[in-house]
């Protein structure tokens, strides 16, 4: 099992990747394997809709959103991080989402959020004082981790959902 861990920060040490470090250690613990990409200090524009990746199974930008498309579709779980900013994600990780999300046609592996903002407005590595905050991400690490594992219990027993083909709704009538 792997998990793949998108830190959206320009600060690759900083308190997200303090708040990701922190699950990554119970995702060892729990004989998951992880990779922690840093994304927020890349220079990655964001989609402008032409559907080439419809047709040519990439984005037309090629660059980290491609090289990250295989890992993402290979992994069973993921884990995003980012520093709030004006009440949202920063604009890196939000076009590298939305161009990653958008040009893979795999299922969405296990997908789990959780705003966590450590010592709001401290300084890069303060967020390693938040004790609660940690145990947060410890915690979630775990229920992650159960998630994951009982999944690949149902797919051995059960098998997986048949999925239907693809209706698209066509508003021009």
């Amino acid at each position: 099992m792997k998990v793949l861990m998108i830190n959206g920060s320009p600060h690759v040490n900083g308190n997200t990747y303090i708040a990701l470090h922190e699950m990554e250690k119970i995702f060892t613990e729990e004989n998951i394997e992880t990779e922690i990409l840093c994304i927020g200090n890349k220079d990655i524009r964001g989609c402008i809709g032409c559907a080439k990746c419809a047709e040519t199974g990439k984005c037309v930008f090629d660059d980290l959103v491609n090289e990250t498309a295989g890992k993402f579709e290979e992994c069973d779980g993921l884990v995003v991080g980012s520093p709030v900013y004006y009440a949202s994600a920063n604009a890196t990780l939000v076009a590298f989402m939305t161009r990653l999300f958008y040009s893979t046609h795999s299922g969405m592996p296990i997908a789990s959020g959780q705003y966590w903002n450590g010592i709001h407005g401290a300084a890069s590595g303060e967020a390693a004082k938040d004790i609660e905050g940690l145990q947060m991400m410890r915690t979630l690490a775990r229920n992650m981790a159960f998630l994951m594992k009982s999944i690949a219990l149902g797919k051995e027993k059960y098998g997986i959902p048949e999925r239907e083909p693809f209706a698209r709704m066509n508003f021009i009538r």
